[in-house]
């Protein structure tokens, strides 16, 4: 996934009045953090909401908000926006997200047939929520762009998601191992990208927390 550029028309050269803002170049860090987006690497352990308040204390700030849940059980990306930032929650929440899933089937699986799969599951799917969602259980689609088998060992596949937002991976797990006949669960889940922002950009709890304490010093 990339981030959408667009080519931005000049109509004319303007400098901004200073009691509107200033240039990013010119603006101080108490500022930045201000409408800040923290791409935070969740870690496995924690809920969401635990980890938006273990921001907002080390930030020092009243509000914030995260873009997509991610299960206790899960890591990887989670942006989170501080305070104005907060406003561009509502637009990422809706992005496409990518997982990384490990799935351990129940029986023997031919890895060309487990491919093929793969293959027919891309496209719009119906899914129902599980019985522990956080959302209403009713029937709905939702589009799978591409499912990726990354690696095979045994009865384990790592399989690669890259999914409309709202889509549940562990259903698509379990949907998997009930077409090929030998029935599959999730053993473990990453979310490695939201929108265009991978894991490649993100930071810890610690790694923020000691940012902000050298800033402070």
């Amino acid at each position: 996934m990339k981030c959408v550029s667009r080519e931005v028309f000049v109509k004319i050269e303007e400098e901004t009045n200073p009691e509107w803002g200033r240039p990013p170049s010119q603006r101080p860090t108490d500022e930045y953090i201000k409408y800040s987006l923290v791409l935070l690497d969740k870690p496995r352990g924690p809920s969401s909401h635990e980890v938006v308040a273990w921001v907002k204390k080390i930030l020092g700030v009243e509000r914030a908000g995260h873009a997509g849940t991610l299960d206790p059980k899960v890591s990887g990306v989670l942006p989170i926006a501080v305070a104005e930032g907060t406003k561009v929650l509502m637009a990422l929440s809706k992005s496409d997200k990518v997982y990384v899933a490990v799935a351990k089937f129940h029986g023997d699986v031919d890895v060309e047939r487990l491919r093929a799969v793969l293959q027919e599951l891309q496209g719009v799917i119906y899914q129902k929520p599980p019985l522990r969602s956080a959302v209403k259980r009713q029937l709905r689609t939702r589009r799978v762009y591409s499912l990726e088998l990354l690696e095979v060992d045994g009865r384990y596949a790592v399989i690669k998601m890259h999914v409309e937002a709202g889509t549940y991976a562990r259903k698509i797990i379990h949907d998997i191992g009930e077409i090929l006949g030998v029935g599959a669960n999730m053993r473990e889940l990453r979310r490695v990208a939201v929108s265009c922002f991978t894991e490649e950009e993100t930071v810890t709890l610690q790694d923020l927390a000691d940012a902000y304490y050298i800033w402070r010093r």
